[in-house]
C-alpha cells in the first residue's frame, strides 16, 4: 500500500505526458492516493515503535543500498498532509489554457517526490525523491506563473539547489562518519548505531550545522528566506498549494527525521543559534509581513513566519514541543493550502490582490468569505483550529525546557517573544481579511459570481481536515508520540 501511494502519482505523470486525459487522469490519481492513505490511517497501530508496512528492495549490496519504505507516526501524517492538498491542488487547477498536460504531470511529479522523501527509510531515496520533486516547481513557476515570473522561478531555483548540495554534503559526512562496520542508508541501523555511540561529539557538531543550514534554506529559515514571497507570490495557485503546504515540509520533516536521532549532540551545541535563527522568522519577518499591500505576497510572507514556531518545537527537544511542531506542520500545510487556494481563484477572477482594489468580496462571494476566514482564524492560532493545538503544544514544552530556579533560559525567553509573534500574524491576517473581504464592493467586482459547487469540495475538505484536527489532536499525538520516546525524554 506504501508503495501504491508513492507511485501511484508518478506513474500518472508519466501517463499524463505520454497523452492520457490530463484533469481526469490527475485527479483520479490523487482521489485513489487520499483513499489508500486513508486505509493506512484507519490500520495504524498506535503506541507502537518503528515503522509499519516496510517494503524493502536490495539494489546494491557492496553498497548496501535497497529501495526501503515504511511508516511511522511521523511520516503517516506527512503523508496524509501530502495526499489532502495534492486532491485540493488538482482540483483547483481547472482548465490550464497552454501545455495542459505538461502542467499536471508537474503536479503530481512534486506530490509523488515528497510522499517517496516522506515514505522513505533509506537515505539515498530520502534525498533522490526531494530532488525529483523540485524540478517540477522552477517549471510550474517559470512558464505558468504571473508577474515576475521568470526572475522568481530562477530565485528559488538558485536557493534550494544551494540548500540541497549544502544538504547532500551533510548527509555524505554522516554517513563517513560512522565506522565502516556501521554504515548503511538504512535509517534504522543508522539510529541504533548512534545510539551506541559511533559518532563523536566533535564531528556531531559538523553534520549537525551542514544538515541545519542545508535544511533551513529548503524551509525557508531566517536570513535564508527571501525565495520563498516572490515564488508563492508568482506561482500559480496549485503550486503554491503543494510546495508552500507539502515540500517546504520536507526540511521540517528531515531535522525531525535525521538531524536530531542521529546527531543529538550537535543538535544542542547548534541550539543556541537555531534559536537566534527562529526568532528573526517570527519577529523580523512578522513585522515585513505587516508591511505588504497585496496578498499573495502577504500569505508569502506569513508562511516563512510561521516556520519560526515549527523551528521552535524542534529546537527544545522535548516530546511535547515536537509532537506540537508536528501537528503545526500539518495544521500550516492545510491552512496555507486553503488560503493560497482562495486567493488563486480570486487573482484567476480579478486579476489583482493588491488590498487597496479589493474589498467587500464577501458580499458577492460568502462562501469563499468564509472559507478564508477558516483559513486565517487557523492560522492566527484560534481555538478549534489544528494551529491551536500544535503552538499551544509548542509554547508549554518550549517554556518547560526551559525552567531553571535561577530566572530566564534561552527558551523561555524565545516563548515569550514568540508569544508576540501570535499578536502580529493576528493582525496581518485580519487586516488581509478585511481589505479583502470586508467594507464596500467595487463597481467592478459586482458582476463577480461565488465559487463553483464543485470547487467547494476542496475547500471543505481542507476546512475540515483543519477542524477535525482541532477538535482532536490527540489522534494525532498518539501516533507521533511513540516515534520520539526513542530519542527524547520528557523532561529535555
Amino acid at each position: 500500500m506504501v508503495l501504491f501511494i508513492i507511485f501511484c502519482p508518478i506513474v500518472a505523470a508519466v501517463l499524463i505526458m505520454v497523452g492520457a486525459p490530463a484533469r481526469k487522469t490527475a485527479l483520479t490519481a490523487s482521489v485513489l492516493t487520499f483513499a489508500a492513505t486513508l486505509y493506512l490511517l484507519a490500520t495504524f497501530g498506535d503506541g507502537e515503535h518503528g515503522f509499519q508496512h516496510v517494503t524493502s528492495f536490495t539494489i546494491s549490496p557492496e553498497w548496501r543500498l535497497s529501495f526501503t519504505t515504511g511508516i511511522d507516526g511521523l511520516s503517516l501524517i506527512m503523508v496524509v498532509l501530502a495526499t489532502i492538498v495534492t486532491v485540493a491542488a488538482v482540483w483547483f487547477a481547472g482548465t490550464v489554457e497552454r501545455y495542459e498536460n505538461a502542467f499536471y504531470a508537474c503536479l503530481l511529479f512534486i506530490s509523488g517526490g515528497a510522499i517517496g522523501a516522506f515514505a522513505s527509510i533509506d537515505l539515498f531515496f530520502f534525498y533522490a525523491f526531494h530532488e525529483l520533486a523540485l524540478i517540477p516547481t522552477f517549471l510550474l513557476i517559470g512558464i505558468w506563473g504571473s508577474g515576475n515570473r521568470v526572475a522568481a522561478a530562477w530565485k528559488i531555483t538558485i536557493y534550494l539547489a544551494i540548500g540541497s548540495f549544502i544538504l547532500l554534503l551533510g548527509l555524505i559526512l554522516l554517513y563517513q562518519s560512522f565506522p565502516p562496520a556501521f554504515r548503511s542508508f538504512d535509517i534504522r541501523r543508522l539510529t541504533v548505531a548512534v545510539s551506541l555511540g559511533q559518532i563523536p561529539a566533535d564531528a556531531q557538531h559538523h553534520i549537525y550545522l551542514l544538515l541545519l543550514i542545508g535544511f533551513g534554506i529548503l524551509v525557508s529559515l531566517f536570513p535564508f528566506h527571501t525565495w520563498a514571497p516572490e515564488a508563492y507570490a508568482s506561482a500559480p495557485a496549485s503550486a503554491a498549494m503543494l510546495h508552500a503546504g507539502v515540500l517546504k515540509k520536507f526540511g521540517l520533516y528531515g531535522l525531525l527525521r535525521l538531524a536530531i536521532p542521529l546527531v543529538p549532540e550537535g543538535a544542542r551545541h547548534w541550539t543556541t543559534l537555531l534559536v537566534v535563527l527562529l526568532l528573526g522568522n517570527i519577529i523580523y519577518v512578522g513585522l515585513v509581513t505587516i508591511a505588504q499591500k497585496r496578498l499573495d505576497w502577504m500569505l508569502g510572507y506569513s508562511s516563512v513566519m510561521h516556520m519560526g514556531y515549527i523551528f521552535l518545537g524542534i529546537a527544545s527537544a522535548t516530546i511535547l514541543a515536537t509532537t506540537g511542531a508536528v501537528v503545526l506542520i500539518f495544521a500550516h500545510g492545510v491552512s496555507i493550502a486553503l488560503l493560497f487556494a482562495i486567493a488563486g481563484e480570486l487573482r484567476r477572477r480579478t486579476g489583482t490582490l493588491a488590498f487597496d482594489e479589493l474589498g467587500g468580496l464577501a458580499r458577492i462571494m460568502p462562501f469563499a468569505g468564509l472559507a478564508f476566514g477558516f483559513g486565517v482564524f487557523a492560522a492566527i492560532g484560534l481555538p478549534g483550529f489544528a494551529n491551536f493545538a500544535g503552538e499551544i503544544m509548542i509554547f508549554f514544552g518550549a517554556f518547560k525546557h526551559g525552567w531553571t530556579m535561577d530566572g530566564f533560559h534561552i527558551f523561555q525567553i524565545a516563548t515569550v517573544l514568540a508569544l508576540w509573534g501570535v499578536v502580529i500574524s493576528t493582525v496581518y491576517m485580519l487586516r488581509a481579511y478585511r481589505k479583502t473581504f470586508m467594507g464596500t464592493v467595487s463597481e467592478q467586482w459586482k458582476q463577480l459570481v461565488e465559487l463553483r459547487p464543485t470547487l467547494r469540495v476542496p475547500v471543505t475538505l481542507l476546512v475540515g481536515a483543519l477542524i477535525c484536527c482541532g477538535f482532536f489532536p490527540q489522534t494525532f499525538v498518539r501516533m507521533v508520540a511513540p516515534t520520539f520516546r526513542t530519542y527524547l525524554t520528557a523532561n529535555r
